[in-house]
């Protein structure tokens, strides 16, 4: 644990930095050239968009062989059945607690009451269209598994993952040959996130020193009583509700999940990718919450692709805000379409870009509000991404905890340490 606090210390020290340059920057020196072309849009951009493309380097590979290896290792198919139906459960129940917390904090506060539309410019926002659900279905099944791999479109590459390790499972002496070797691979994977992470302070500077320094502190002000409404909503999420998750349903200490999930969490906050931090929150379950690696290769990459608890946040907030700043009343049946479309949202929009702002669009259009309400919110929502990236994998790795306590896939003397 210490090399991981070590590390934690020096991201935590590089964010802070990172926000504090790049406000001085946007305060006082954005006129500079200097600044703005060659330390902002050079230095800033090209080493935070190397470190985020590493990351991601990682990603399908990590996935595909962690997959492979964990399907291997659980021997048995009625297990993984088991495994999926769980984890599926679990992501779409904490989806759901948070979409109805973020409608009602939001009822509470009531942003966007008064809101003054000519405060604030506005961006333009058109939707991409999302798939239906009968689309999404078709989707899973990946017509060439090496394109899916090639445009990272994860749903899929589970998909083969599964069906490639029981195959593997099933082949008998040469199956167990495959599988050696992608345990050996496996390792691999695992010294080059050790590499990646050596680079990580100086990554996390350069994305933390550009966003502040493109974003500024005038942005929020427009937009406060939504921008803080989010923030208290996505914090009681993640330090309220999935603590409760953990002590009722493993019986575990929560504080020390918590404790152990700060570097994910920085790291999650710092990239806006649930996908990047992948190969760090699996080494984290794995090595530090004690999760066997059959359990964490399954739900964590499950759960980057579909449990969205701090984009469904932001959606019941942003309904709320919306709905108010157009002087609409929303009912009591509204809300519950407003939670059902959100919960299903999640999956039926895995992996398309800008998956938030799309499942928000959805929402909106099932309860009659205006779709171009979304532009309002847009120019604070890269840091407001940024917290509920890191909320989205806490949730993760919660689920993941609770599954491998039930599975009696956890090392409890490595949790406890």
């Amino acid at each position: 644990m210490a090399k991981v606090d070590n590390l934690t210390t020096k991201v935590l020290l590089a964010m802070i930095l990172g926000a504090i340059i790049g406000g001085i920057f946007n305060l006082f020196l954005m006129q500079v050239s200097f600044i703005n072309e060659f330390m902002v849009g050079g230095v800033f951009q090209v080493i935070g968009q190397i470190f985020i493309k590493l990351l991601k380097m990682l990603v399908v590979p990590l996935v595909f062989v962690s997959l492979v290896c964990g399907v291997t290792a659980l021997g048995d198919v009625t297990k993984l059945g088991r495994l999926g139906g769980k984890a599926l459960l679990f992501y779409l129940f904490t989806t759901a607690i948070a979409i109805v917390l973020a409608i009602s904090i939001a009822n509470l506060i009531a942003p966007g009451e008064g809101f003054d539309l000519s405060s604030t410019t506005t961006q333009e926002f058109t939707p991409k269209e999302a798939p239906t659900l009968a689309e999404t279905f078709i989707n899973l099944v990946p017509s060439n598994p090496i394109e899916s791999m090639a445009q990272g479109q994860m749903l899929p590459v589970i998909v083969f993952s599964i069906l490639f390790g029981i195959a593997i499972m099933l082949a008998g002496e040469s199956g167990k040959r495959i599988e050696q070797q992608f345990n050996d691979y496996n390792e691999i994977n695992m010294k080059l996130i050790g590499i990646l992470m050596k680079f990580a302070p100086l990554g996390v500077f350069c994305l933390i020193a550009k966003t502040f320094a493109m974003q500024g502190f005038d942005v929020f002000q427009p937009l406060m009583g939504y921008f803080i409404t989010v923030i208290l909503t996505l914090l009681v999420h993640a330090f309220i509700i999935f603590p409760v998750l953990i002590k009722v349903l493993s019986g575990l200490n929560p504080v020390i999940f918590l404790r152990k999930m700060r570097h994910v969490q920085l790291f999650a906050f710092s990239t806006a990718s649930s996908n990047a931090t992948i190969p760090i929150n699996m080494e984290n379950a794995k090595n530090n919450l004690g999760v066997q690696n059959s359990t964490a290769s399954f739900t964590i990459p499950l759960g980057a692709t579909i449990n969205m608890d701090g984009t469904a946040i932001m959606q019941g907030v942003a309904t709320v805000f919306i709905a108010n700043v157009y002087g609409i009343d929303l009912g009591l049946g509204d809300f519950l379409a407003v939670i059902l479309t959100a919960t299903l949202a999640s999956i039926g929009t895995a992996g398309v870009p800008g998956v938030g702002l799309i499942m928000l669009a959805m929402v909106l259009n099932q309860v009659n509000l205006p779709v171009e309400g979304i532009a309002l919110i847009i120019g604070v929502d890269r840091l407001l991404d940024m917290i509920r990236t890191a909320v989205n994998v806490t949730g993760d790795s919660a689920g993941t905890l609770i599954i491998a306590h039930s599975e009696k896939e956890l090392a409890h003397e490595v949790y406890k340490q």
